[in-house]
């Protein structure tokens, strides 16, 4: 009996030990925690924190990359049409600032990071501080693809020495010229040629936009352009496509924020590191095929520059001139110069449909200065006020990189009367800032006067869809020039409309940048 007793005693003794000790566990995870996350003294004010998860449940994956849900001034991209809403429900929840203020902390799992909200703030961080927010944020989706290489990804020396050989070599073969001006026209042409084969019907001018555009930055890097019908440029846009759109989906997402469990896991994050292997692939046979008849003395693009560069600085351990980096930044140049020119270009002929009578306004300035005889030009942008603000207005409702490019602090910094620790991401808020009532006459509205004064184009300092500072667009004088050639020339041959007995929408496809979602489109040759 007492034996049995004992035995009793002993199994409870067992299990409440286990309890304590898994209690004891739980606890200790929890003040660890803690301690991890309390934030220094006069750091911005943000939203509840979970444990462990932090403000995970904030984040609205499918309506943006790290679209914030009920948080500041930030858009939440609903999918709805702009034509239909309001100011008021595309910039929700505007009390939010007024309890939070224009800094808002956030973090989910391992990454801390404050939203900026208001153009002075905004310009401090891209432009006044430059130094203290130089720096881009490595996260693990671009460490396991990028690493520290290339243009976008790079930081500090690395960061420099690439860009500046970068916007040297796109000098060097046309950025600027006549030469490059001459190419996007020669590609203008191309485009109207392949769109008139649709005699009017209805068709997705999504890849044969992007093979356009693509074609000018590949003429600069790989020395060549390609034919619409080249399957093998086909499937790399396609590749190129898809990365854009899977990078942001919740999936992948969730590996930035836990690579150690998502690794494990099945999903669209290992399709987006298979794509991206390609895209190297294709890249480094492009390389080798280079160097078989490279010359030195002769560059005939970006890849046979960057070649002569690294054979001038053999010494790997002082300079970052090494294939990897030739890899990535030629992948950046084909990604920068492809994806962003194409997406703005499909909003605006979008736009045009939807507002016939803008549309028409853009004819009437085209048949007055350029006319059907001769190819738009660069020299007529002066002279074309309301199609210039037509391009700008689709810049803007567009919004394609609604947060802009992350940056990071470098070192322990104050902005806005709080601090902020070395370490901390920063995400500007471009939405709120193209989308301000105070700035914009009808914020929601696709209204080209927004930029006009007296019937000529005006500037707007709140309009920064290429972002400020020395981390700003490497490719923006080339986007803006590609922008207006292939607009203008599109719109001097066709009148776009929506297929018959059809409606267009405006819905967001969400993605690295937010694009249109696919479409089909009239293109009617005009008399």
């Amino acid at each position: 009996m007492l034996a049995t007793v004992g035995s009793l005693l002993a199994a409870l003794w067992g299990a409440l030990h286990l309890r304590t000790l898994l209690l004891g566990a739980v606890v200790f995870l929890f003040f660890a925690d803690f301690l991890k996350r309390r934030r220094p003294k006069n750091y911005p004010p943000g939203p509840w924190r979970l444990p462990f998860l932090g403000n995970f449940f904030h984040l609205d994956f499918e309506k943006s990359q790290l679209a914030i849900k009920r948080v500041g001034r930030c858009c939440q991209l609903r999918g709805e049409d702009p034509v239909s809403l309001g100011a008021t429900d595309r910039i929700p929840h505007r009390a939010h600032v007024k309890k939070y203020g224009n800094i808002v902390s956030l973090e989910v799992a391992d990454i801390t990071a404050v939203l900026i909200t208001g153009l002075p703030l905004i310009k401090e961080v891209l432009t006044h501080t430059d130094q203290n927010f130089m720096n881009r944020p490595l996260t693990p989706i671009r460490k396991r693809v990028f690493g520290k290489k290339g243009l976008i990804m790079a930081n500090g020396q690395i960061w420099k020495e690439q860009r500046r050989f970068a916007l040297t070599t796109l000098r060097n073969f046309g950025l600027g010229k006549k030469s490059l001006e001459e190419r996007i026209q020669e590609e203008a042409h191309h485009l109207a040629e392949v769109i008139a084969e649709e005699k009017g019907e209805p068709f997705n001018p999504h890849f044969k936009i992007n093979n356009a555009v693509s074609n000018i930055i590949c003429s600069i890097i790989f020395g060549e352009r390609f034919d619409y019908q080249d399957a093998e440029f086909q499937e790399l846009l396609r590749l190129l496509d898809e990365v854009t759109h899977l990078e942001a989906s919740p999936m992948c997402q969730m590996y930035n924020f836990f690579p150690w469990m998502m690794e494990f896991l099945p999903g669209p994050h290992h399709t987006l590191f298979r794509d991206w292997d390609e895209l190297k692939s294709f890249v480094s046979r492009v390389i080798e095929n280079h160097k078989r008849d490279w010359n030195p003395d002769e560059p005939r693009d970006f890849i046979d520059a960057y070649l002569k560069e690294m054979a001038q600085h053999p010494d790997k351990t002082i300079s970052s001139f090494d294939e990897e980096n030739l890899i990535f930044s030629t992948l950046d140049l084909f990604f920068g110069g492809t994806e962003t020119t194409s997406t703005i270009l499909r909003w605006a002929l979008l736009y045009m449909a939807f507002y016939p009578e803008v549309q028409e306004k853009v004819h009437t300035e085209i048949d007055r200065v350029v006319g059907q005889g001769q190819q738009p030009s660069l020299a007529n942008r002066e002279s074309m006020p309301y199609t210039n603000a037509v391009i700008h207005e689709a810049l803007r409702m567009g919004n394609i990189i609604p947060l802009n490019a992350p940056r990071e602090v470098s070192v322990d910094t104050a902005l806005g009367g709080y601090h902020l620790p070395k370490g901390t991401m920063v995400l500007t808020n471009l939405t709120a800032l193209h989308r301000d009532p105070t700035e914009w006459a009808t914020p929601d509205t696709f209204n080209p006067e927004h930029f006009l004064e007296n019937g000529q184009f005006k500037k707007r300092e709140s309009f920064l869809p290429f972002s400020l500072g020395k981390r700003g667009c490497l490719g923006e004088q080339l986007a803006r020039s590609e922008l207006f050639i292939f607009f203008t020339s599109l719109l001097q041959k066709f009148t776009f409309k929506p297929p018959k007995n059809e409606k267009l929408s405006l819905k967001i496809r969400v993605g690295m940048t937010l694009s249109p979602e696919s479409y089909n489109i009239c293109a009617v040759p005009r008399a």
